[in-house]
């Protein structure tokens, strides 16, 4: 018998070993990348895990690896998918400015969706890629099964703020700065990836940023954000049907706070809003456990917890 239990034994430690390589090497190792078909435009995601579908929609500056917190915490349980946005990293670049409209970028995340053979996927957006997620959440209701938004007030509260608090307009001066002519000329991607604050991170911001396009993605503004005279949109609001979870870093001085007040009029079902104090604009990075952990645990609660033993 002992010769048995010896094998039965080198296999184990096999498993163990293989499982614990599998967890342990990078991130951008394990993601698969593929392209999704957006009318001609090839949108770039990178795709971790098995389970019900989140995905994920960076802003601005930022590409797919923003979200590497959130996808260790969530690739147990759920496939993830955190795309390009068109104009940054391994994405198409089109020209023009009307290529950037916030239609067309809804269209961009249901290409990916349909490309990963979804139907209704967790939306989850921050910056820009929150702009879109709302937009997604309210054009799309029947795919978008949850949202999950990160520093970006609804479209409501923005333009109500932008037409009514000083503050807040003075603190969009660096939008207005982008939607003047030639602004991407003043860009680099060393400059662009300043605010990542772990080293080896921003080696491949400073890399992603270099294949993007920095007309591109100033293109989101001019063609999507207000421009003054502010005017508050007081047209008729489609509610979100989804469930809700926002984040917000309160040391965010590009989008204050204020805008985030009567969110729950606009939304029809719960609304979960975490406000974390101490961190930035970049909240999943800034306080990624905190982001990570509380994403996991309101997305178990909605959909039912699994693991990878489950599947």
């Amino acid at each position: 018998m002992p010769r048995p239990q010896r094998t039965l034994a080198s296999l184990v430690l096999v498993l163990v070993l293989s499982s614990t390589a599998g967890a342990t090497e990078p991130l951008h190792e394990r993601v698969r990348h593929a392209h999704a078909n957006s009318n001609g435009v090839k949108i770039h995601y990178v795709t971790l895990g098995k389970g019900p579908l989140v995905v994920m929609i960076h802003g601005f500056p930022d590409f797919w690896y923003t979200w590497r917190h959130q996808m260790e915490a969530l690739a147990d349980s759920y496939q993830v998918v955190a795309l390009d946005m068109r104009g940054y990293n391994r994405s198409d670049k089109p020209k023009g400015v009307e290529q950037y409209d916030v239609r067309l970028l809804v269209d961009d995340v249901a290409a990916v969706i349909k490309h990963v053979g979804g139907k209704q996927a967790t939306i989850v957006g921050h910056d820009w890629g929150g702009m879109v997620a709302w937009q997604f959440a309210m054009a799309l209701p029947g795919q978008c099964s949850r949202l999950v938004i990160l520093n970006l007030p609804h479209p409501r509260g923005l333009t109500r703020e932008l037409a009514n608090n000083p503050q807040q307009q003075k603190n969009s001066a660096y939008a207005r700065a982008f939607q003047l002519p030639g602004a991407h000329k003043t860009l680099t991607a060393k400059g662009l990836s300043g605010w990542v604050k772990s080293k080896e991170a921003r080696a491949r911001y400073v890399e992603a940023f270099q294949r993007s396009d920095f007309e591109a993605m100033l293109n989101y503004y001019k063609r999507n954000y207000p421009r003054p005279p502010y005017k508050e949109d007081t047209s008729p609001v489609v509610p979100v049907k989804a469930p809700v979870l926002m984040f917000h870093g309160l040391n965010d001085r590009a989008l204050l706070p204020a805008a985030l007040n009567d969110t729950w009029k606009w939304v029809e079902k719960d609304l979960t809003l975490v406000t974390v104090p101490g961190s930035g604009h970049f909240v999943q990075q800034d306080a990624a456990e905190l982001v990570s952990r509380t994403m996991r645990m309101w997305l178990d609660l909605k959909t039912g917890p699994r693991s990878t033993s489950s599947r």
